[in-house]
């Protein structure tokens, strides 16, 4: 028995480093050695139905072996300070367990060396907001090590706006002008009618 608790409360003590390793894992403490950008059509972006093409790779004026832990690759989606503001939900915290700038994957793979492409469309869950995209590179782990942002540090650069899916669609729209239409005529000839019948009534 005396045994069994101690390896218990051993299990319990590794566990609780274990959370408080993740949780030292800061923002401010990653290497940027990521080159990303993302291409996009000007103007505003519908979830849904337009595209990104998302490109990253390490920065090539940096000593080889650089990425030498790199293991996987992690492309988010991200909030832009002005969409940030007020809402708790999507504020950015140093301590990456807590963060809550990245909220969207665009894609996750294993990190290959060499420039990587990716055409992402936008997808309907994605609210009304300004955005950025952000690369997290993984260690064997899966521990964030580096990043690269197609933004600058700040968060102010080559930022874009998307525009919520608003759950109408063209063709109900349509419908619904159709219908109105219908239902004017329809009310415009019953009140001819019946004044037809008054005038008859009359005579």
């Amino acid at each position: 028995m005396a045994a069994t608790g101690l390896l218990l409360g051993l299990i319990l003590v590794l566990g609780c480093f274990s959370e408080i390793g993740v949780a030292l894992i800061s923002f401010s403490s990653l290497q940027t050695t990521l080159v990303v950008t993302a291409t996009h059509p000007q103007g505003l972006l519908r979830a849904g139905e337009d595209k990104i093409t998302v490109r990253w790779g390490l920065n090539q004026s940096l000593p080889a072996g650089t990425d030498s832990a790199y293991k996987t690759i992690k492309v988010q989606l991200c909030y832009a300070p002005i969409s940030q503001v007020d809402r708790a939900w999507r504020k950015t915290e140093d301590h990456l367990s807590k963060d809550k700038t990245c909220q969207f994957k665009i894609v996750k793979r294993p990190y290959t060396t060499g420039n990587q492409t990716l055409e992402w469309t936008i997808e309907r869950d994605v609210p009304t907001a300004t955005y950025f995209v952000r690369a997290y590179a993984l260690d064997a782990n899966d521990h964030e090590v580096a990043y690269g942002q197609n933004t600058d540090a700040k968060k102010t650069t080559n930022l874009f706006e998307i525009q919520a899916i608003s759950g109408r669609h063209v063709s109900l729209d349509i419908a619904s002008v159709c219908f109105s239409v219908f239902s004017i005529v329809s009310l415009m000839g019953f009140f001819f009618v019946e004044k037809r019948k008054g005038r008859k009534a009359q005579q």
